[in-house]
C-alpha cells in the first residue's frame, strides 16, 4: 500500500526519499487511492489493524534536502536520507484525511501483508548535519494543502 522509499539520483550523491505528500500526490503513494477512494465512497484496502506508522514529508521539504545534497561539498558519492522523521498510524492518518474530505471511509480490514513492517522512519541526523536539512511542514499544515488542491480538481 506504500512506497517504502524511493531513489532520486544527485550528482553521484543517492537521496532516500520517505512518504513524500505534496499537493500532487504520486500515483503509487498510498494517500493518494485513500483520498480519491474515501471522496469517491468507495471501500479502501487496510491491511493489518491500522497501526502501521509511517512518516510523511511535504514536497517543499524534500526539494529543500534535494537541493543541499545537490550543493553539497563533502565527498563525491555520499547517501542522505531525506524525510520527516516524525510518525503517523495509518489509522490515524485515514482519520484525519477524513475529517479533511468530510465523509467517513469504508474501510475493507485485510490481514497484514507478508514482509511488511510495523515502522517506516527516515533517519535524517546525517542530512539535518551536513546538509542542514531542516523539514519544518508537519503533517497538520500540509495536509490541508493537499485536499485542498484534490478538491479543486474533484469539482
Amino acid at each position: 500500500m506504500f512506497d517504502l522509499f524511493t531513489s532520486l539520483q544527485t550528482a553521484r550523491r543517492r537521496a532516500a526519499l520517505f512518504h513524500r505528500l505534496r499537493p500532487a500526490p504520486a500515483p503509487r503513494s498510498g494517500h493518494s487511492p485513500i483520498r480519491k477512494k474515501i471522496h469517491a465512497g468507495q471501500p479502501i484496502d487496510q491491511f493489518g489493524d491500522g497501526t502501521t506508522r509511517r512518516d510523511y514529508t511535504y514536497i517543499d521539504d524534500i526539494i529543500q534536502g534535494t537541493m543541499a545534497a545537490l550543493t553539497y561539498n563533502g565527498p563525491l558519492f555520499d547517501i542522505f536520507n531525506l524525510g520527516e522523521s516524525e510518525t503517523i498510524q495509518l489509522k490515524d492518518l485515514i482519520e484525519k484525511i477524513e475529517k479533511a474530505l468530510g465523509k467517513k471511509a469504508k474501510i475493507n480490514q485485510l490481514p497484514e501483508q507478508p514482509g511488511d513492517v510495523p515502522l517506516t522512519c527516515a533517519d535524517i541526523s546525517k542530512a539535518r548535519k551536513l546538509l542542514g536539512y531542516n523539514p519544518t511542514t508537519q503533517l497538520s499544515e500540509g495536509l490541508p494543502h493537499f485536499i485542498e488542491w484534490f478538491m479543486q480538481r474533484a469539482s
